[in-house]
């Protein structure tokens, strides 16, 4: 399916070119989306890879994953049904989505790598998505989002009075959208066109796959100094996060968003920080090298960041094709007329359909509604709504699944595309229920 969605996006691009003439704006902008790839998102990107994989290697030493993971097993085998339930994929699994939650996703996205790096482990087929390859991907392009913070910033930054209203409405937008995406995943994964082959069984992983993903040594009884030194550390921060929230708090009257939006806003700054502190002392605590692990685990970022190079230089360039050819408008007017019998609101058309395509697009795009409306209109909390929503599917597909290099999709798009649409439609009535 990529396949066809990327050669679509070019040649329709192109084509359209051809009957706008704007073939001098297709021109610079895929000479930028080549570079952006690089220089924007890959090299900074391979420097999130290094720091977080090398957390990780601490964590995985330390037996913290492997604990994480044992802890919420019933939820994880149910979703995951074919990845073995000690599988550190399960714990990586766990830290991506809870990074995403809370908005941090410098360290969400090396953490997802390493999840589908190890989930390909499992794969018997070298470049094909696997159904638990396709389950986390829709659950990352559809992930329950807390901290909006970008949306939040942009209503702010134009004088919103309430830029955390639509933390509520975000919630119920995601809760959705994940919902729908889970249930859509599934779904598909079941037609026949879709189907995962058992030729060969559902996964035929190497037993030396499996050993060598996981630690190579229980880990050592914790040091006598360890519980005192990390409840020193939790007592710290948990000081530091009651201190952000009362202050964060200060002056609102029992408005359940506001005080949702206080905790988050205090949580959030605290995440990494805490676990860059937290987890190397764990595992010096279990008297492990936790220097000479940490470079061992960092060794492959950089190599992670460029493999992906090509597969979001292919993406992005089509994308700004398909974009400054005139194509995404056309596509905006044919959808206004079907919008507007469902009393959609056909000014979001851009947002919708940029959102999936481009991070820095849909932004430029909530920006620009948000100037045009006001940062209070209605129009301009669905639109922030609908961003913090969802994801840059198209994005998430491209890192993600070129990191493993997996071509073969099967239906992880479809699901993703549904998520994003139920998202934006639960965005426009959460925010009618909410500040009409």
């Amino acid at each position: 399916m990529l396949n066809y969605i990327w050669l679509g996006l070019l040649v329709g691009g192109i084509l359209v070119g051809a009957f706008t003439g704007q073939f001098d704006a297709i021109n610079q902008g895929v000479l930028n989306a080549a570079k952006s790839a690089v220089i924007d998102v890959a090299l900074p990107l391979s420097g999130a890879m290094t720091l977080w994989l090398g957390i990780m290697r601490l964590a995985e030493k330390a037996g913290l994953v492997q604990l994480l993971a044992r802890f919420i097993r019933p939820l994880l085998s149910r979703l995951f049904a074919d990845v073995p339930p000690e599988h550190p994929a399960m714990g990586s699994i766990v830290m991506n989505i809870a990074a995403n939650m809370l908005g941090v996703s410098n360290a969400a996205t090396p953490l997802g790598l390493r999840a589908m790096a190890q989930l390909n482990q499992l794969s018997s087929k070298p470049g094909v998505a696997t159904n638990a390859m396709c389950t986390f991907l829709a659950i990352n392009t559809s992930s329950i989002q807390l901290v909006p913070a970008t949306a939040i910033n942009i209503l702010a930054i134009n004088g919103s009075r309430n830029p955390t209203g639509i933390v509520g409405s975000t919630l119920i937008a995601t809760c959705f959208a994940t919902a729908t995406a889970l249930f859509t995943v599934k779904l598909l994964e079941q037609w026949r066109c879709f189907r995962w082959e058992r030729q060969t069984g559902l996964y035929s992983t190497p037993i030396c796959a499996i050993e060598n993903s996981v630690p190579d040594q229980a880990p050592h009884s914790m040091a006598n100094w360890g519980p005192w030194a990390l409840s020193a550390v939790g007592a710290t921060f948990i000081i530091l996060f009651l201190t952000r929230a009362i202050s964060s708090a200060s002056g609102l009257h029992s408005v359940p968003t506001h005080w949702v939006a206080s905790f988050f806003n205090a949580l959030s700054p605290l995440t990494i920080p805490f676990l860059l502190s937290f987890i190397p002392l764990y595992a010096a605590a279990r008297k492990i090298a936790v220097y000479q692990e940490f470079i061992e685990g960092a060794k492959e970022g950089f190599a992670i960041a460029v493999r992906i190079i090509p597969y979001l230089v292919g993406m992005l360039v089509a994308i700004a094709v398909f974009r400054d050819s005139g194509a995404l408008g056309i596509v905006k007017e044919m959808f206004r007329p079907v919008l507007e019998i469902v009393h959609f609101p056909p000014d979001l058309i851009p947002m919708i359909l940029m959102r999936p395509l481009s991070g820095s697009g849909s932004t430029a795009v909530l920006a620009d509604l948000v100037k045009r409306f006001g940062p209070d209109n209605m129009l301009s909390y669905m639109a922030a709504t609908i961003y913090g929503s969802a994801e840059t599917t198209f994005y998430v597909v491209a890192v993600y699944f070129g990191s493993v290099g997996v071509t073969k999709t099967r239906h992880a798009i479809p699901a993703g595309i549904c998520a994003d649409l139920v998202g934006a439609m639960a965005s426009v009535l959460a925010c009618r229920l909410l500040f009409s």
